[in-house]
């Protein structure tokens, strides 16, 4: 049973409401937070640690790996602490707000490395900082996740919320993803410098996305307690005991029980692992096939320009063929544009920006889509008698978290199997033929391989509309 909403959230009550503009501005607002974060890391850290700290690129790729299990392994507790506060205090706002004031302070940190630091203590220290705003990031993310099967139950109103969300979300990766290196090389003699500015400038205005979304989270009645000895036929799922292992537990009974849930996880989960994989060889793209680092700006204005655009007509598409088929046709798009990318090894120049647009308009439709499809599953898991939508935020985020992270790691992985050369700032080095061929097929084969199994793990999600409708109850 879902707690009553205090009516100044805006919350919609039933399938045919329309969620107030202020509400859905809001909730898209924590997209600068998340898609900042998303992005800015997976851009540059491991550029950062590899050739400014003269970290090797398996080092680098450990470090970005075990803060990424760290995340992993939170994010399940944290679920259950959002819906264990949700349950106490009515609303999931403070694990938020904690994450939206913590994250600037520690991604600071990150890049805050002083010069001359020894490349073992240099990784040290980004290992932990990095970690700490990984925590953060996810106090605030995983209840912002659950939000959206909270805020409507309009099976197409969750997919105009999505897509604002998802237009705020592109926009934050152009900010970040082009803004942090043009800041950055502001102090082209000073690269260190450079990076603790731009690491201060996006911290400010990732807790500045995220605090405004905070405001969103409905507030409304605590639960009432559980009768003192349910049975074990009556027992709802969504229930938690007083042992953190409770928590993975229930994540893992979200899995089990909920095939959507599986199916659209699974296909997240590669796809994630495919633009992982393409955001962190961005920068090498860059910097040893276009030969100018700062082309890496060009390439994401080529991907962020054609998804703002098309952005509002994948929403259209969605409801007029269904979520899933649009969702399985952005997916193709990525892949086509992917396999074109696999010229580069043979024919660099700047026509990958071509195929690097098509990707950006089918990219759109992977966030969108998914995102929007996610709330459905858990209205259906709800309809059983349930309540975990923060187990299923925990484990959805973990799920993301680890496809991003394995891209920088398979990545790392490439780089050292194909010979690359690490270096410190200011030190200019030469790089094997094959490294940068395995740049350009880590940009593009390699994703292409991934989309592919995603179609296929995609195949098996059958939540329709009409299953929706048909259980879905006034929030």
């Amino acid at each position: 049973m879902v707690s009553a909403t205090n009516p100044g959230t805006g919350a919609g009550s039933g399938p045919g409401d329309r969620l107030p503009g202020s509400t859905v501005m809001r909730y898209a607002a924590g997209s600068l937070g998340t898609g900042g974060f998303a992005t800015l890391p997976g851009l540059v850290l491991v550029y950062y640690l590899t050739d400014s700290l003269g970290v090797t690129a398996l080092a680098a790729g450990a470090i970005v790996t075990l803060a990424k299990v760290w995340d992993v392994l939170i994010d399940p507790l944290i679920g259950g602490l959002s819906d264990r506060t949700k349950q106490r205090t009515g609303s999931r706002r403070g694990p938020m707000l904690l994450g939206a004031i913590g994250l600037p302070i520690a991604f600071a940190l990150t890049f805050a490395v002083p010069a001359g630091t020894p490349p073992v203590l240099a990784a040290l220290w980004v290992l932990v900082a990095f970690v700490l705003a990984a925590t953060c990031f996810s106090l605030f993310q995983v209840p912002y996740i659950a939000l959206p099967a909270e805020l409507t139950s309009g099976y197409r109103e969750r997919t105009r919320l999505l897509t604002w969300r998802v237009i705020v979300l592109t926009v934050a990766i152009l900010l970040f993803g082009a803004g942090g290196p043009e800041l950055r090389g502001l102090f082209p003699e000073q690269p260190l410098v450079g990076y603790l500015v731009m690491a201060i400038v996006a911290g400010i205005v990732l807790s500045a996305g995220m605090l405004v979304a905070t405001r969103v989270a409905p507030r409304g009645i605590p639960a009432p307690a559980a009768p003192a000895a349910p049975t074990a036929s009556t027992a709802p799922r969504g229930r938690f005991g007083s042992g953190l292992l409770e928590h993975y537990r229930e994540g893992l009974a979200a899995l089990r029980e909920s095939q959507p849930f599986r199916a659209l996880l699974g296909t997240f989960v590669l796809q994630g692992l495919a633009t992982g994989l393409m955001l962190a060889g961005a920068q090498f793209v860059a910097r040893w096939i276009l030969g100018d680092e700062g082309a890496v700006t060009l390439l994401f204005v080529a991907l962020i320009a054609p998804a703002l655009l098309v952005s509002p007509l994948w929403r259209v598409l969605a409801d007029r063929i269904g979520k899933e088929r649009a969702f399985r046709l952005a997916s193709v798009l990525f892949l086509l544009a992917s396999v074109l990318l696999i010229g580069m090894t043979w024919a660099p120049g700047w026509w990958i920006l071509a195929p690097v647009a098509l990707a950006g308009a089918a990219y759109a439709g992977m966030q969108t889509l998914p995102m929007a499809m996610l709330p459905d599953v858990i209205s259906h898991d709800r309809a059983g008698g349930a309540d975990r939508a923060g187990i299923f935020g925990g484990v959805w985020t973990a799920g993301e978290t680890t496809g991003m992270a394995l891209g920088s790691t398979v990545l790392t992985i490439v780089l050292a199997l194909t010979g690359y050369v690490e270096s410190t700032a200011g030190v200019r080095v030469e790089q094997p033929g094959s490294a940068i061929s395995g740049i350009a097929l880590s940009f593009s084969f390699l994703p292409a391989l991934l989309m592919l199994a995603s179609l296929a793990v995609l195949a098996r999600y059958r939540l329709r509309e009409h299953d929706i409708t048909a259980t879905e109850e006034p929030a």
